[in-house]
């Protein structure tokens, strides 16, 4: 609700402001009132056609169009400097307040239609190469602008447009690990549609642009955590359904240390000593929702389902779910009649890359399996399982990411029950994505000091797994995927190196493929 209520008080301000500024424009104040008759007022004033206005229905379009609309208008009273159009784009009433109030501000001219002018003035000029002419305009237009502020304004412009689109619109992915092979191959770069599950309005919001969470070449983080504004989400066009891709904000990314290869969350560091070292003199960073690391998985429960992995398979809801085509597990490859052609693997989509290949351990799919079978007589594949120090939750005993729950998914408005020996796959929802107090007193659980022995939740929660399940860091290391942490749906492969390497060549049969077809 905070952004209605934010939209509706800018509003009130800028038709205040216009009220203030339309009797020195020769336009009766009043209209300042009336809804789409004070934006045709002033488009039209400013130079622009009566139906311009209308393009302020067309949701992101009417962003750039209020901005053009406020520059115009301010230099409609010959306000030129770069600071004014600033002030006119970060916020409208302010500027017109301003101009309003100042006595000396008077209205000139319609100052898009008299730029629009001197332009097709200048475009016909240069055609003939008539420099004194050119330069008699430039001198008596106000409208002429120096090479150095039209390249500002123009590079100001680009990062604006890039920084929108990729905060609101879409934004570029490349897939740095094998979690979904064959799916998402190492190297794949994906566009990613923050529209399909809702725009999430931006939470940080003093930062660099075009940047996510770190700085690169120095390393600090590229963005303030205040000022903050609430978590929001726009109308989605699509539900997540069973089986979808989707990237997401790493949950448990809030306290993490950098390491030399990636980012490691706090606890990781307690259970697995290759963490600790790769983090050795890192600093703790804590991060908002927003800035967290991103990750991308399969969505394979939904909030409310039970699923539960018995000898690899996944159950959900007691049933067995239907697996991806690629779905790949470890496998040890011996025997044979000489060793095998690593080009010839790479050929069936093998990755031969990853370091597991070179000691003869591959991740295969079905298909891969069969074909690596009828190669050589002798060939064996033995299933292999990686050795997995701590599953989701903390401290569970008997776990593996082959042999693992039942667990239920958090549902909002469903409530659980409460106990101490469940108490592990809740604590970290109720405490840190729902932002409640919780302690436990002697045999007492208490959530704002309330003694609890139920929780209702407050929000949806997702189950993500990768498609190389014995190679994906996911739900079954930390839990759920809560929904404030969606970030989008990907919808388009537009390129892709083979291990993100331009040496080892490029995936042209990738290029321009769906990344939600098998």
């Amino acid at each position: 609700m905070w952004l209605l209520y934010y939209l509706l008080i800018s509003y009130v301000l800028l038709c205040l402001s216009l009220y203030w500024l339309f009797p020195k424009m020769g336009i009766l104040p009043y209209k300042a009132w009336v809804p789409g008759v004070n934006f045709k007022e002033w488009s039209v004033a400013v130079g622009h056609g009566p139906y311009y206005w209308l393009w302020l229905f067309f949701p992101i379009v009417n962003i750039f169009i209020l901005a053009g609309l406020s520059i115009d208008l301010v230099r409609s009273f010959g306000k030129m400097a770069f600071k004014d159009s600033v002030l006119a784009v970060i916020y409208p009433p302010a500027s017109f307040t301003l101009i309003a109030k100042d006595e000396k501000s008077v209205w000139i001219e319609p100052a898009w239609k008299e730029e629009h002018e001197y332009l097709e003035q200048l475009h016909a000029l240069r055609k003939t190469n008539d420099t004194a002419k050119i330069t008699r305009l430039q001198q008596q237009s106000r409208y002429a602008k120096s090479a150095g502020r039209e390249w500002v304004e123009s590079i100001i412009f680009a990062v604006f447009a890039a920084a929108f689109l990729r905060m609101f619109i879409l934004e570029a992915f490349i897939i740095p690990t094998p979690s979904m092979e064959g799916t998402l191959k190492v190297g794949d770069f994906l566009l990613v549609s923050k529209v399909h599950y809702g725009i999430r309005t931006p939470m940080t919001v003093a930062m660099l642009p075009l940047l996510h969470n770190t700085v690169p070449g120095l390393g600090c983080e590229s963005y303030f955590s205040s000022p903050s504004l609430p978590y929001y989400r726009l109308p989605k066009i699509s539900e997540i359904k069973i089986n979808d891709p989707f990237v997401f904000n790493w949950p448990v990314g809030d306290s993490v240390y950098l390491g030399k290869t990636r980012s490691w969350a706090a606890f990781q560091l307690q259970n697995n000593p290759g963490a600790a070292q790769d983090c050795r003199g890192a600093d703790l960073r804590v991060r908002p929702v927003d800035k967290k690391d991103h990750y991308i998985k399969r969505c394979v429960a939904m909030p409310g389902d039970s699923i539960q992995v018995i000898n690899r398979q996944l159950y959900v809801n007691g049933k067995p779910a239907v697996n991806p085509k690629h779905l790949q597990y470890l496998y040890h490859l011996t025997g044979g009649s000489g060793a095998v052609n690593l080009k010839r693997l790479e050929a069936m989509g093998v990755n031969v890359y990853d370091d597991y290949a070179q000691g003869g351990n591959l991740f295969l799919d079905e298909d891969q399996y069969q074909k690596i079978k009828s190669m050589s007589p002798g060939i064996e594949l033995i299933p292999a399982q990686l050795p997995v120090s701590e599953v989701f939750p903390p401290g569970q005993q008997g776990w593996s990411f082959d042999n693992y729950g039942p667990v239920w998914i958090p549902k909002k408005g469903a409530s659980v029950e409460l106990r101490l020996d469940n108490l592990n796959l809740y604590n970290r929802v109720i405490s840190v994505y729902e932002h409640n107090k919780l302690e436990v007193r002697g045999q007492q659980i208490f959530i704002n000091d309330v003694p609890a022995d139920h929780y209702t939740f407050k929000q949806n929660y997702y189950w993500a797994m990768g498609d190389n399940r014995h190679n994906s860091e996911d739900s079954r290391a930390w839990g759920y995927v809560p929904e404030d942490h969606i970030v989008g749906k990907p919808v388009l492969i537009w390129f892709s190196l083979k291990n993100a390497s331009l040496r080892n060549g490029i995936n042209w049969k990738r290029i321009f493929k769906s990344p939600n077809t098998d």
